[in-house]
């Protein structure tokens, strides 16, 4: 096998960009993309959303490479191809996404949703300071990325709870696991924050009956994925007064169109998939790495799990 990598993505500017980075840092490695000569002959394939038929249309592949942490936008016939995944691993992300998270607690501790829509009604009114310990904050799912956002919030004073899919011991953290533990983590959650891998078990957890498991004037963050929210059931249960409002960063159509409801619905903030991603030299410098481990070793860093999705 040669250092050939096909780079495949949705965004003509993106790859334009990965492939200047990778002609910059690790020109080794020789970068194709749709169209160049010899591109069918790859067997390593750096995508972002690519298209359904990738396997069709280059048959010799024989792995595939997310740019991201998360791989769920491979798409399931990609995922379900029996070819091994593998994804980007930045510590630096996790810093971000712990930032961005600490933003949404602070929201809700301090009342900051509310001083922001009261500004806007040219509305004075004071909110008492109320200390971070009083905050009860859970997050699902505990992978790394969870449980460094997990032991960043207790750090800062936060009263954390953990839920994963399977038993974990985490420090200052009150862990639960199974769908009864999820039930019971739920009855004391003021401010619930997603970090779970999108999977058929997790699409759509955060519904009505989820909601309606915490108590009045909770708060939701999520993180992790689109195709964990149901869209409707946020927005009935935030028009009823049942849940105080939202941060959004992830969406099922992103650029998020402008007439989705989401973005009159009271009580919901919107970012454009701006948490934290990976740094390009972190994913050029990993990317780089496997693709010449898997040419002299056979062998692949940060492979996912089949199974499990991630």
């Amino acid at each position: 096998m040669s250092n050939d990598l096909l780079l495949i993505t949705n965004n003509e500017k993106y790859t334009t960009k990965l492939k200047a980075a990778f002609l910059e840092r690790r020109p080794e490695i020789n970068v194709l993309v749709a169209g160049d000569d010899g591109a069918e002959q790859a067997h390593m394939a750096l995508c972002w959303h690519p298209e359904s038929d990738l396997l069709t249309r280059y048959p010799n592949l024989k792995c595939l490479h997310s740019v991201a942490a998360g791989v769920d936008h491979l798409g399931a016939a990609l995922l379900t191809s029996g070819l091994p995944v593998c994804r980007v691993v930045d510590d630096h992300q996790k810093q971000g996404m712990l930032e961005y998270v600490l933003w949404g607690a602070l929201t809700v501790q301090r009342n900051f949703d509310k001083i922001s829509a009261n500004q806007s009604e040219s509305k004075w009114q004071d909110f008492r300071q109320r200390p971070a310990s009083d905050l009860r904050v859970s997050v699902l799912g505990l992978g790394e990325l969870g449980q460094f956002v997990a032991r960043g919030l207790a750090q800062f004073g936060y009263t954390v709870s953990g839920w994963s899919r399977s038993p974990k011991n985490l420090d200052d953290i009150h862990c639960y696991h199974s769908p009864e533990g999820l039930t019971e983590l739920l009855k004391e959650t003021e401010l619930l924050v997603n970090l779970l891998p999108l999977s058929p078990a997790t699409k759509g957890i955060l519904n009505k009956d989820l909601f309606n498991k915490m108590p009045e004037n909770g708060y939701i963050i999520n993180v992790g994925r689109g195709g964990h929210l149901i869209q409707e059931d946020l927005i009935e249960s935030i028009d009823a007064g049942h849940l105080r409002g939202a941060l959004l960063d992830v969406f099922d159509q992103e650029p998020l169109p402008a007439t989705d409801p989401l973005w009159t619905t009271k009580g919901v903030t919107i970012t454009p998939h701006l948490a934290s991603d990976a740094s390009l030299a972190t994913i050029i410098e990993q990317v780089a790495d496997n693709v010449l481990s898997f040419v002299s070793k056979g062998e692949l860093n940060n492979q996912i799990d089949l199974v499990r999705g991630y």
